[in-house]
């Protein structure tokens, strides 16, 4: 059902590469404008048009492609945001370019892009391909997180106050590179990479801002607050690997976040329970008070009692009422709640309605899901699978004929004409060669009478 799938400071628009030198910069200037000697007319978009000879020098430098195809509607909708990216990197070292895969297909199949639109940051022979939402903020952290090396060292306190301002979620390390622990933090911020920022410091610097009581120690840092890392007695290097692996996997959310069709599958992968509260916005993402009201009150179970649930649930909120009545294979109503096993793509619905919700009765429902004792629906089974593609194909027949009949009757019904006539000429030939010897046999008859 669902598809699964490196770092700079910002401050004014500017990027502190903090282990670049001048020279590095001068370096990467110097390829920049040999290469837009050969695309004259992107100046003014700053996204650079390839086309061939981009295989010739994807491995200079870094590169921050989008693969498309002219007549896609996905891409023609990213192409706005895509000149928005390319203005934010336009000073860094990222390079911003688009190929028309339709024109240059031996870019998209060596580059092995298997639909539209796809963006690739290409550093060297890595390559990276992007499956968060498809907004201008997220893309342009995708490419910075990816820009620089997988752990960035903080030299200086005043660093600390740009880092906690300009980033709402990052990874920290504080003590000597060396031992089982930063060896295993490295390694696992290559892994992670893609998705969140590292860093490492030393006590002298995080004095003041991090509550470091022994070294070496690991932080998450998000709702302006450090959260510790609780599995430094581990000495088992394998068990610490696992450890720090699923904590990292489940920290690089926030608390609460917004969960979109872009991020969906990542959550999915921390294998918690997904708590989601289900509501509506407008075309200018304004959601109406009454589901605002209700989305504070799922937000306020897991802020009050983060100790208590955070190692089980992963809380969110989710304005794709159609996402969600796929994964329930129903429509509810709005506002509303659903938990998600990710672990099982099993689903729970409180029996309660969602006006009489109240804080405590989210806790003992979410009490119900930890001891196995609440309804559980959906799953992965095969059944399922198929009443799935049937709900998704009714439900999407249905938005278009509401959305325009016209359309959809010449959509569907020509096609299934065309289909009644070729029906017709296969399955009755009898019928008409009778028409054809009837007429034959009385045109004979009157012959012979006259």
């Amino acid at each position: 059902m669902y598809s699964f799938t490196k770092i700079g400071v910002i401050l004014g628009g500017c990027i502190y590469c903090l282990n670049e030198s001048y020279s590095h910069l001068d370096v990467r200037l110097n390829h920049y404008l040999a290469f837009s000697a050969f695309f004259p007319n992107t100046a003014a978009s700053r996204v650079l048009e390839l086309n061939d000879r981009f295989l010739d020098i994807r491995k200079e430098g870094q590169w921050l492609v989008m693969m498309y195809a002219p007549w896609c509607a996905h891409c023609k909708r990213l192409e706005p945001i895509w000149g928005h990216v390319a203005q934010r990197l336009y000073a860094t070292s990222v390079r911003v370019g688009r190929v028309d895969c339709t024109r240059f297909t031996n870019v998209a199949r060596t580059l092995e892009v298997k639909g539209f639109p796809t963006i690739l940051f290409l550093k060297g022979d890595q390559e990276f391909v992007y499956n968060g939402d498809r907004t201008r903020d997220e893309i342009v952290k995708f490419a910075l997180r990816l820009t620089g090396p997988p752990v960035q060292e903080i030299t200086k306190t005043q660093s600390f106050e740009i880092l906690k301002r300009d980033r709402d979620l990052y990874f920290l390390y504080v003590g000597e590179t060396s031992g089982p622990l930063w060896e295993l933090y490295h390694k696992t911020a290559e892994l992670f990479q893609p998705h969140a920022f590292f860093y490492r410091s030393h006590v002298k610097v995080t004095d003041k801002h991090v509550p470091v009581e022994n070294t070496p120690t690991l932080f998450v840092y998000k709702e302006n607050l450090h959260y510790n890392f609780t599995g430094h007695d581990i000495t088992d290097i394998e068990t610490l690997n696992i450890t720090l692996y699923k904590w990292v996997n489940a920290e690089r959310f926030p608390t609460f976040p917004k969960v979109t069709r872009g991020n969906i599958n990542q959550l999915f992968l921390t294998n918690k329970n997904l708590v989601l509260a289900v509501v509506e916005e407008n075309q200018l993402e304004e959601i109406s008070p009454d589901m605002t009201e209700f989305k504070d009150m799922v937000e306020s179970v897991i802020k009050k009692k983060r100790e208590k649930y955070h190692d089980h649930f992963q809380f969110g909120w989710i304005a794709s009422p159609d996402l969600v009545n796929s994964i329930a294979t129903t429509v509810v109503p709005l506002p509303s709640l659903i938990v998600i096993n990710t672990s099982t793509s099993h689903h729970h619905i409180p029996e309660d309605e969602p006006g009489k919700l109240t804080p405590h009765v989210i806790e003992m429902f979410l009490e119900q899901i930890r001891n196995e004792s609440a309804p559980k629906y959906g799953g992965n089974g095969w059944l399922v699978r198929i009443y799935r593609s049937w709900f998704e194909t009714k439900t999407t027949l249905f938005l278009m004929w509401k959305g325009n009949p016209i359309l959809t009757m010449v959509l569907f019904g020509l096609p299934a004409g065309f289909l009644s006539l070729i029906c017709y000429g296969i399955c009755c030939p009898d019928i008409l060669d009778a028409d054809d010897d009837e007429e034959e046999y009385t045109n004979g008859n009157h012959m012979k009478k006259d």
